[in-house]
């Protein structure tokens, strides 16, 4: 067993080193002793758990958060032609702070809704919370609508003050994907938060909520994944979501 795991190592090590060839003056996200480690300890899991699915540990990767059920779903490009992404792992979220609803100031202890985008420098391999990677929020939109704050983050440690809080398990797996999936070419990956499953009939029942008219805005990045299974381009015009 002690062979194979340090053959899979081995192995994942070697593809990181040519994708950081064929990627030469790309950024890569830090590394610390401690993300080094969590990294070797779950890789041979989830290279496993990979394989059953027919999906590669490096692949692009695309993040779904859903407030009301507390889930966290990580989406990976299939071995396709048409670029469609398959469900990996559904994560359950250990804590957030706040309600549903977007978060607008500083100490206001919500946790964010919207859509977000984390390159390699916003990951935290140092983080006080075990590991974490920082959604960007106050994103376009957000600066737009004049909401402030900072550092929220997607990390472990099950406390929340603002963010997402994961298992230190769960935040391990998570971190080990999105890492190799930008040291294997992928710019950035997309990090989409909703209150919950944006159906016509959840949203509907909804209809009175301070918020309804916000989360209609969400509901075309949510409608356009649920169609294409691609991860949509999202702009912001007129302090507006807009599906490109």
């Amino acid at each position: 067993m002690k062979k194979r795991t340090a053959t899979l190592i081995a192995a994942f090590l070697t593809a990181l080193m040519a994708a950081s060839a064929s990627n030469a003056g790309a950024a890569a996200p830090k590394e610390s002793a401690r993300s080094k480690a969590a990294i070797a300890r779950v890789t041979p899991s989830l290279q496993q758990a990979l394989a059953k699915k027919k999906l590669g540990l490096g692949a692009p990767v695309f993040i779904r958060i859903f407030k009301e059920s507390k889930e966290l779903e990580v989406w990976m490009r299939a071995g396709n032609s048409d670029g469609r992404y398959a469900l990996f792992k559904t994560y359950p979220i250990c804590t957030y702070s706040g309600k549903l609803g977007p978060k607008l100031k500083v100490g206001d202890w919500q946790a964010p809704e919207g859509f977000y985008r984390v390159a390699a420098s916003q990951m935290n391999p140092y983080s006080n919370y075990h590991l974490s990677f920082d959604l960007g929020y106050p994103n376009a939109y957000d600066r737009a609508q004049q909401r402030t704050g900072s550092a929220l983050m997607v990390h472990g440690n099950c406390v929340s003050i603002g963010c997402y809080a994961m298992t230190d398990g769960g935040i391990e797996e998570i971190y080990a994907l999105v890492d190799a999936a930008l040291r294997g070419g992928q710019p950035a990956f997309d990090v989409h938060v909703f209150p919950f499953r944006l159906t016509d009939e959840a949203l509907a029942s909804y209809k009175t909520h301070r918020w309804h008219d916000f989360w209609k805005e969400l509901k075309q990045g949510y409608d356009a994944f649920e169609k294409t299974r691609t991860p949509p381009a999202i702009a912001v015009r007129n302090k507006h979501y807009v599906v490109q």
